[in-house]
């Protein structure tokens, strides 16, 4: 059994109009690659908000073998959301100079920028394809690339788990292929551990380890990717509302 990375223990979470999390327990691995789905407003993007921190669910939430209240080792966390469709164009920095601000949860905010820093740096623009565009300033990029360097700057500080909010959305479909397969390689050499939220299941399938399905707030479905295609049928029609036929195209796949 590999050490566990989260431990969400029965969070629940209510906005001021509506519940968004239902009791909803689950663990992550270290290695895995978790896919969290589900409709729009099933509580996708509240469930980071509450691995982050950034929200005080209910419940409990342990990170590293920490609960999360006593947990300071955030620059093993990094975090890439939907970024590139509201970053300020008109904010005055460099491409490099994103990236850098990766590495200051570890190193601090006042420390010189060394040439091992620098090294970093290239060596996460260049997974992205964005070193040869390191002086640009960032405004001046197609919201694609604007998200290849938050990708970037995610992966400068070598994490071990990366927290991926539709992180693809906004990019070319010519580099989406590419850019999962660096996620995979990531995964498989460093045992980095991944959490990523998706509307397409499909498409990253061959990736995925493993699957959550959000259903209203509650926990529709936790399970292997495999089993995930295996469902049955009436399963599927509880973790899809919207009236439909259930079809099993060659094996793996539901639509």
């Amino acid at each position: 059994m590999n050490e566990p990375i989260i431990e969400i223990n029965q969070v629940t979470y209510d906005y001021p109009d509506r519940r968004v999390l239902n009791n909803v327990s689950f663990t992550v691995e270290q290695g895995q690659f978790l896919a969290i789905v589900g409709e729009n407003g099933s509580g996708k993007s509240t469930l980071i908000k509450c691995m982050l921190g950034l929200l005080n669910p209910k419940g409990s939430i342990r990170l590293f073998g920490q609960n999360q209240s006593d947990f300071n080792d955030w620059w093993r966390i990094s975090y890439v959301s939907q970024k590139a469709a509201s970053f300020n164009s008109g904010f005055p920095v460099t491409v490099a100079e994103v990236v850098e601000m990766g590495l200051y949860a570890k190193k601090g905010l006042f420390r010189r920028v060394t040439k091992q820093d620098r090294e970093k740096v290239k060596t996460a623009l260049e997974t992205v394809g964005m070193w040869e565009r390191r002086d640009s300033k960032v405004g001046d990029l197609s919201g694609g690339q604007q998200q290849r360097v938050f990708i970037a700057r995610a992966l400068v500080n070598d994490p071990d788990l990366m927290i991926l909010d539709e992180p693809t959305v906004g990019v070319d479909q010519r580099y989406v292929k590419e850019f999962y397969e660096i996620l995979e390689e990531l995964r498989r050499d460093k045992k980095r551990t991944f959490v990523l939220v998706t509307h397409d299941i499909h498409f990253v399938s061959k990736l995925v380890t493993d699957v959550i399905h959000l259903v209203d707030g509650r926990l529709g479905c936790n399970c292997g990717i495999k089993e995930y295609w295996e469902l049955d049928e009436q399963t599927i029609r509880s973790l899809y509302p919207v009236p439909g036929r259930v079809l099993v195209h060659e094996g793996e796949g539901v639509q």
